[in-house]
């Protein structure tokens, strides 16, 4: 029964705040009628609750519910149950806990619905002792007790406690609902047990609930976590449902199991029935086409998703910016950013690190550190990513200073932080400051140093020239020594003609990684370049004894809006010509400024004049060529190569850069190399 309106307030006053409070209401004006109630009933409170909840503002139904309590309203069962529902939105175990201890102030700690509700909001918030708790206290429990602490487990990655709580299930004679099968069914899909899933799946069978949409889904993310994509296809197949959120996890499986065509078929017919998609089914979608390296089909479907009107969200965006990474498109990256501005993202921290990541990734260092430090607030993760993106592009002194500054703010670095800073000591040669930096891991942040961190401080004492203290370094390592060891070694020994060395790194990096074509080129040209040319020939006729083959060269550019790829000898372009005539005219100039072309590591059957030639036509030399040729006013131009960058074209681009007047930024998969003035920011060492 609802009391009575006092005689003061208007008589349609309680029924304008109920019609405020409906889905398409107005809860601002339902929260000024709430105001203008002198002495509000708890169902009013409630009601409050409950629409801020359901609207999406839990931070507001909790001020509600906090308002309620200063003023000394006594909350009812309905009451708590709405201000439990709000935590288990939110995920505050803080205010979790407080409306716990109401709950019992109030004398309801014994009752079945709130204490059902109590479990489910410990479990939303990963807190199993609470959970445990509450269950273990409950005098009764009924199915969906049961089910909100195994999903609790679930929750909290503890598949065995889940799998445990739903056999006791059974043993005190509950029978499990839809809902239980498709919370249990994930802890399957944890521990790929697949027995166990199909054990369940013939229970779903034999009660006739396979005709739940949940529970398909569930089945079908089940067996395709273990690896079963045939069975998970029969299941989606024998759903008489074409339901989204199934062909959401269909789709997701069909990904995750490398078929990505099948995915798009799934997606078309979805379309074609006429299903409104909501931004789950798209971003299901757009992230497996990232994750299949179906990189332009993805951005296809972003523009897609936008003509449909649905809206891209959060993680639509930090789905679809790494096609920017990939593409070195810094100007699409640009118009995702501004799309991010207007939406009223940028204040996202895990949008707005996706973006510093992006930047940094792009080329473009000065941007990326814009959107860092106007972030108000930054985690470990943004600035690991600042720190990263400063180490990549040979800003080592930045990424310590970032990494000092970070510590000093309070915030608790992690293995991450650490392999950023010490690979900006190592790309910047600070390596007594690396050193430093690595002793105090353990000794003053408890953070033991794993392989990664060994294998930077290797490459920082190899690049700085002190080859015997890093290969004495690898000796003494507490762990195995990984191919970044051997491999910061071997490219050393390069730089540093230190034959012997290349030796030792070369051999145990052909045994450890026996497939990987650069290692066997790399050792072949150190032992071409010191004259030995019977053992460069021995290893490539291992290479060729083992079949491997080297990944071919290909580098690529943006102009304008259209991405133009290059490999070795290349003449798909439009302005092959010019390009040839251009490197031709630049290369006498060259030559007057002091350029000799480095023709050692080029096949020995070829003459001098062939040699040169060849090396003009690797991909990074006709990428910068074309660049150059399309500045359009632009004072630098961007580079993108899929292997490390050939010695003589780094030389070259050194001097082209000068004569030029530009600024010449080309990424490998190492690190970001600054052309400037004859000079590049790796300083001659990569």
């Amino acid at each position: 029964m609802l009391s009575k309106l006092p005689s003061s307030i208007r008589p349609n006053l309680n029924l304008q705040f109920r019609r405020a409070l409906e889905p398409h209401g107005d809860m601002r004006r339902a929260r000024q009628l709430f105001d203008e109630m002198p002495k509000p009933d708890i169902r009013s409170w409630t009601l409050l609750i409950t629409a801020y909840t359901k609207r999406g503002c839990p931070e507001e139904a909790l001020k509600v519910y906090n308002e309620l309590r200063q003023r000394k309203v006594l909350p009812d069962q309905l009451a708590l149950l709405s201000a439990t529902k709000t935590c288990a939105t939110l995920g505050n175990l803080i205010k979790a806990k407080g409306i716990h201890l109401d709950v019992i102030k109030y004398g309801y700690h014994s009752d079945l619905l709130l204490g059902n509700a109590l479990i489910d909001m410990y479990g939303k918030c990963k807190y199993i002792r609470g959970a445990k708790e509450v269950f273990d206290n409950l005098s009764a429990k009924d199915v969906i007790s049961w089910t909100s602490m195994s999903s609790c487990y679930v929750n909290c990655k503890l598949p065995r406690e889940a799998l445990r709580i739903f056999r006791e299930m059974g043993l005190n004679r509950v029978r499990p609902n839809p809902v239980t099968l498709s919370s249990i069914l994930p802890a399957c899909s944890d521990l790929k047990s697949l027995n166990l899933g199909r054990e369940i799946h013939g229970y779903i069978i034999r009660n006739g609930i396979h005709d739940n949409v949940y529970v398909s889904s569930a089945l079908v993310d089940m067996y395709a976590s273990c690896s079963s994509i045939k069975q998970a296809e029969s299941v989606f197949d024998s759903t008489h449902q074409f339901d989204y959120v199934l062909c959401n996890v269909i789709m997701s499986a069909y990904f995750s199991n490398g078929k990505c065509d099948k995915a798009l078929h799934v997606f078309d017919q979805l379309r074609k029935r006429g299903t409104k998609l909501d931004p789950d089914s798209w971003n299901s979608v757009i992230g497996g086409c990232m994750q299949s390296g179906r990189t332009d089909k993805a951005l296809q479907i972003l523009r897609e998703m936008q003509q449909s009107g649905a809206k891209p969200n959060k993680i639509t965006i930090t789905s679809v910016l790494p096609t920017c990474i990939d593409l070195g498109s810094i100007r699409r990256g640009a118009e995702i950013h501004g799309f991010i501005i207007r939406r009223l993202f940028s204040e996202d921290e895990t949008v707005s690190t996706a973006l510093v990541l992006m930047y940094a990734k792009c080329g473009d260092l000065e941007l990326s550190k814009r959107v860092f430090y106007m972030m108000p607030k930054k985690d470990t993760i943004a600035w690991n990513t600042m720190i990263i993106g400063n180490s990549m592009h040979g800003k080592g002194e930045e990424a310590l200073m970032l990494f000092h500054q970070m510590v000093s703010l309070g915030m608790k670095p992690n293995s991450v932080t650490f392999t950023g800073v010490l690979s900006g000591c190592s790309h910047s040669q600070l390596v007594d400051e690396g050193l430093l930096i690595f002793y105090s891991m353990s000794k003053e942040h408890g953070i033991e140093p794993d392989a990664e961190h060994y294998s930077c401080m290797v490459d920082a004492l190899s690049r700085a020239g002190r080859l015997e203290q890093a290969y004495n370094f690898i000796q003494n390592m507490p762990l195995k020594p990984t191919t970044s060891a051997w491999g910061a070694l071997l490219g050393a020994s390069r730089v540093y003609k230190n034959v012997e060395l290349a030796r030792a790194a070369g051999k145990q990096l052909l045994e450890i990684e026996p497939e990987n074509a650069g290692n066997y080129v790399l050792l072949s040209n150190i032992y071409e370049a010191a004259k030995l040319r019977e053992e460069a020939s021995e290893i490539r006729k291992l290479m060729r004894e083992r079949g491997i083959i080297k990944l071919p060269g290909c580098s690529w550019i943006q102009v304008k809006d259209k991405v133009h790829t290059f490999v070795v000898g290349d003449k798909n372009n439009a302005q092959t010509a010019e390009i040839n005539s251009f490197l031709a005219e630049i290369g006498e100039k060259m030559r007057l400024a002091g350029y000799l072309p480095c023709t050692d590591l080029v096949g020995q059957d070829l003459d001098a004049e062939e040699k040169e030639y060849s090396l003009c036509n690797h991909s990074e030399r006709l990428a910068v060529a074309f660049g150059i040729l399309n500045l359009d006013g632009a004072s630098s131009i961007r580079v993108f190569k899929n292997l490390r960058i050939c010695g003589d074209c780094h030389n070259a681009i050194k001097y082209l850069a000068k004569i030029v007047g530009v600024q010449i930024i080309v990424r490998d998969p190492l690190r970001f190399h600054h052309f400037k003035d004859g000079l590049c920011s790796c300083r001659d060492f990569w």
